[in-house]
């Protein structure tokens, strides 16, 4: 039985409607260039005037209007308050999008509504898979996604899918080494903004997503990643969801702003071959209204760890409601074969059930 027929009752059928999903562009990012030039390559892939007003629209509709004027002081002196290299990329971005008090909002606006799902399973030979969908009430990001191949010495360092002019990651893989996945943790609302703007610039705290391409970047191994991105201090709360080479490696990380409040690892020995993880504490129910976990357990059961591997768990996360209205895009990875990290952006549908005839 293939999995998507798990979720619906007999008599009814699902619809979806929309265009078709298509692969982002990829852009090459050396990070031996230096930070206020290194994102320049964004000009030969996005119209800057459209990147601009697609901007405008996230900022206006996200964040609140007293950061506008609360960031233009601490824009004066960026790199008091932003460690490098992100603040000579935010400066190099500014000059193409606006003001660097325009792209710290950018920035932050995507830091507190990551909606997502995130998997991590391990088949009977030992391979583990890594796959998320990336929820975001902005339709215009889909417009805005791209793979991002960060380049050292001319060789691929790391890879992730993010927006045009995000310097962040959500989502990302260092080759042979481990793959990593960012949730929004549901317990720690969204309107704190406060709190993430003084976590961010006083006491100059990683955003979760600097913190993922941080960890990308100088992490040695699994274990290495796991630690760092267990221990840093972060300014908000966030679920990391990272995988490795070896048969045992994933992880779902529970974090707190100042410290980790759970580590759930895989464990097939007991039945644990896979890990689902939304945006809620896994150890209690979700939100009666959200379906996706239940859906998402429910179709890895039905497939079995026989037969999971990145077609398979593509296919759970296809399904509806894992796969929904909101879902900006789905990446398929497993950090032992990086050849085959794959992102396709999803349609903007439309949700109906008939009965049939």
């Amino acid at each position: 039985m293939r999995p998507a027929l798990l979720l619906l009752p007999p008599l009814l059928g699902l619809v979806l409607s929309g265009r078709a999903q298509f692969a982002p562009p990829t852009v090459n990012i050396s990070l031996d260039e230096d930070p206020a030039v290194r994102w320049d390559p964004l000009l030969k892939v996005f119209d800057m005037d459209y990147l601009r007003r697609a901007a405008a629209e996230v900022i206006d509709t996200t964040v609140p209007r007293w950061l506008h004027d609360a960031l233009i002081p601490l824009v004066m002196d960026l790199e008091k308050y932003i460690p490098q290299p992100y603040a000579g990329e935010i400066r190099g971005l500014a000059s193409h999008l606006g003001s660097p008090s325009d792209v710290i909002l950018l920035n932050f606006a995507y830091e507190i509504s990551a909606f997502c799902t995130s998997i991590v399973a391990q088949d009977k030979t030992g391979h583990v898979y890594h796959g998320r969908n990336l929820d975001y009430p902005h339709p215009v990001l889909r417009n805005l996604t791209m793979d991002v191949v960060f380049l050292k010495n001319g060789e691929e360092a790391y890879r992730g899918t993010s927006f045009a002019g995000y310097i962040g990651l959500w989502t990302g893989q260092s080759p042979n080494k481990f793959t990593i996945s960012g949730d929004q943790r549901g317990t720690d609302r969204w309107w704190n903004w406060w709190k993430n703007v003084v976590s961010a610039l006083i006491l100059r705290r990683f955003p979760v997503s600097w913190l993922v391409r941080h960890t990308l970047e100088e992490a040695k191994d699994f274990q290495d990643a796991v630690m760092r991105l267990s221990k840093t201090p972060i300014i908000t709360g966030v679920y990391y969801i990272v995988a490795g080479t070896r048969a045992g490696e994933g992880v779902v990380i529970t974090r707190d702003r100042a410290d980790t409040a759970d580590i759930w690892a895989l464990d097939p020995v007991s039945g644990g071959w896979y890990r689902v993880e939304t945006n809620f504490d896994h150890w209690v129910p979700p939100p009666a209204r959200d379906h996706r976990r239940d859906a998402a357990n429910k179709a890895l059961n039905g497939t079995g760890q026989d037969h999971i591997n990145m077609e398979t768990l593509y296919q759970v996360l296809s399904l509806y409601p894992v796969c929904n209205g909101g879902t900006i895009y789905t990446t398929m990875m497993s950090a032992a074969t990086p050849e085959k990290y794959n992102t396709l952006v999803r349609p903007q549908v439309t949700v109906s059930l008939r009965t049939k005839s």
